[in-house]
């Protein structure tokens, strides 16, 4: 399957098969970093990774997978380039497409990783924006089929904020690949009713079901996977921990609601979690109110039923599949 020249910013602008095809470049990739087969084919290019905001998983996941690859990277964080300051992002393109054969992005709007690939003309690949975080669900995906053997017909329950990056990202992966979505959360935190409907859509094509509701025990009941993530995302003010801990709480994944799920289930987090107070912020949540965790307790985040660290990993693995397909599989 030919991907290469392609952009890699929303997985609504990919076919259930080129997104399956994705998935088993990376399982490839994988299985060769593993016996230590090398992948470095691509000495002489280099790629430019843009950050607006701060990141762990995707900057190592970037780095190292351009490393194994043979590629050169430069690391460009919040206050390393001039775009949006000196220089508008229309330019930044045009300059770094000139210098680079890809360009990552991590930051806000949608909008900006969107104009990035109107003018660079090299792939730009979306590290993270508001709206939508594509190689991320890579990863997630890739680790369900490790545990699973399958994807198609299988339940994922979204608990928290569904309303951004992850919720919208989850529901789309799910409706294209056939997984059944559930976002659990009140109502005023359901995923975008537009998007809601775009998913049913893909979902009529793959057989997948999107249902959204508040009812814990009802909504988790015999699902395959539990996914959360935090409450308060990167640039959202201090002020709103408190509405977030009040309206969400009651849907933290427990030991309740994974043994609701069932012994096989398994429980994703995109990271970094509050399962513990060990975090700047979390001790000071907890010193606020009282508490000893957020999103997810740490019974459950420790448990044999959590992949995270192994999701984690597989950032690395599908980034390197998505880098080696845009730029040319050699």
């Amino acid at each position: 399957m030919d991907l290469k020249g392609r952009n890699f910013l929303t997985l609504k602008d990919f076919t259930p098969e080129e997104i399956t095809y994705l998935l088993d470049l990376s399982a490839e990739v994988k299985e060769k970093k593993k016996k230590g087969i090398p992948v470095d084919h691509y000495r002489g290019k280099n790629v430019a990774l843009l950050f607006e905001k701060d990141s762990t998983r995707t900057r190592c996941s970037f780095e190292v997978a351009a490393h194994d690859m043979g590629m050169g990277t430069t690391y460009l964080g919040p206050t390393g380039s001039q775009m949006g300051k000196k220089e508008s992002i229309e330019d930044t393109a045009r300059v770094l497409g000139r210098m680079y054969d890809g360009i990552e992005y991590r930051g806000f709007g949608q909008e900006i990783v969107e104009e990035l690939a109107k003018y660079a003309g090299v792939p730009v690949w979306n590290g993270l924006t508001n709206e939508y975080h594509p190689t991320q669900m890579l990863a997630d995906m890739l680790t369900i089929r490790e545990n699973f053997g399958k994807l198609k017909g299988l339940k994922l329950v979204y608990m928290g904020d569904a309303r951004y990056n992850m919720g919208n990202s989850l529901m789309i992966a799910c409706a294209k690949l056939g997984l059944h979505f559930v976002a659990c959360t009140t109502e005023e935190y359901f995923p975008n009713e537009q998007l809601v409907e775009e998913c049913r859509a893909y979902a009529r094509e793959s057989g997948a079901t999107i249902t959204l509701t508040s009812d814990v025990k009802a909504g988790t009941k015999d699902a395959d996977v539990i996914y959360t993530d935090v409450w308060v995302s990167m640039g959202e003010p201090d002020d709103v921990w408190e509405k977030r801990i009040r309206e969400l709480s009651p849907y933290k994944v427990t030991r309740a609601v994974m043994e609701n799920a069932g012994e096989n289930a398994i429980f994703l987090h995109c990271l970094p979690a509050f399962h513990d107070l060990k975090t700047k912020i979390g001790k000071e949540m907890g010193d606020r109110f009282g508490i000893r965790d957020m999103e997810v307790t740490d019974e459950v985040f420790e448990s044999e039923q959590s992949k995270v660290f192994d999701e984690a990993e597989n950032r690395m693995h599908t980034i390197k599949a998505v880098m080696m397909a845009t730029l040319g599989v050699e």
